[in-house]
């Protein structure tokens, strides 16, 4: 049902059989940019799902790539339809990191290394205020409680009866003691990550200190992987005022080793719990 479709997800898979077509007819996107005359920007943040796609734009390239075959285009620009279409996120408005939480919505697993922060969708609502409060002190209480809103939303992928969302953390010790909010905060919201722990899709690790340098001294990322085999896996990294999208094999398998080193360095599951459970502890007094 259109209800049910996620525009991002469309987006990228009609993006990546567009430069399946595109390759198939031996060209660069500068000669179907010189082509069409458009940028050559454009033909790129159209491949790579990143710009919404008209059923026009969906005409022109078929045109150039001379797709003979009608069912071929009648399904592209079916998908171009569908890509234009709101998730359930723009209802909130203007959301800074809209095409992430496309994808994360629509993935089978989610890989996470957090050096900083309790990763976002197990945060506590506490949490997450003094968070955004303290991470942009010029926001509008209105953007706060809005982004709080967001990010409770996406939670429900965690919670979800049916098909939900398998989880993979690995904390830093920092952000077990970084004390965000208060310290009733910080204890309400360990005993949570506890809680949530306990979920059989859901596993989080801590990564102490004594373990000195590791593969993820560069700073957060995460891996999202998709049950559909024609969607690649993403690593995606976020930045102040834009983020980064890695799609290329070799740029995702050179991640997902790291994240198995942080995995191999971090504690088991079980002593990980307990660590959380004697931090929480601390902010009891």
């Amino acid at each position: 049902m259109a209800s049910n479709v996620n525009p991002t997800v469309r987006r990228r898979r009609l993006g990546q059989e567009l430069r399946r077509l595109r390759e198939l007819k031996g060209m660069t996107a500068e000669e179907v940019a010189e082509r069409l005359l458009v940028s050559q920007s454009k033909i790129s943040r159209l491949e790579n799902g990143r710009r919404s796609i008209s059923q026009r734009d969906v005409r022109d390239l078929c045109g150039v790539y001379e797709v003979e075959d009608q069912r071929i285009v009648d399904s592209l620009m079916e998908m171009a339809r569908d890509s234009r279409q709101q998730g359930w996120w723009h209802t909130f408005g203007d959301i800074p990191y809209s095409v992430y939480i496309g994808l994360e919505t629509d993935a089978e697993s989610l890989r996470v290394y957090e050096p900083q922060l309790v990763t976002g969708l197990l945060q506590t609502r506490a949490y997450a205020e003094a968070l955004v409060q303290g991470a942009l002190p010029e926001t509008s209480t209105t953007e706060i409680e809005k982004r709080v809103q967001v990010r409770m939303r996406r939670q429900e992928r965690i919670t979800a009866q049916n098909n939900p969302l398998r989880l993979w953390v690995v904390l830093d010790e920092a952000a077990l003691k970084r004390v965000v909010g208060s310290r009733l905060v910080m204890r309400e919201q360990l005993e949570h990550l506890i809680e949530m722990s306990q979920l059989p899709h859901v596993t989080v690790q801590v990564l102490p200190f004594d373990v000195g340098a590791h593969p993820g001294l560069n700073g957060q990322y995460a891996i999202l992987e998709f049950a559909d085999a024609a969607d690649s896996s993403v690593v995606y990294l976020e930045g102040v005022t834009s983020d980064l999208y890695l799609e290329k094999a070799q740029d995702v398998q050179k991640y997902a080793v790291m994240y198995e080193h942080l995995r191999a360095q971090s504690l088991n599951v079980e002593a990980s719990r307990q660590f959380i459970a004697d931090v929480a502890k601390t902010y009891a007094d």
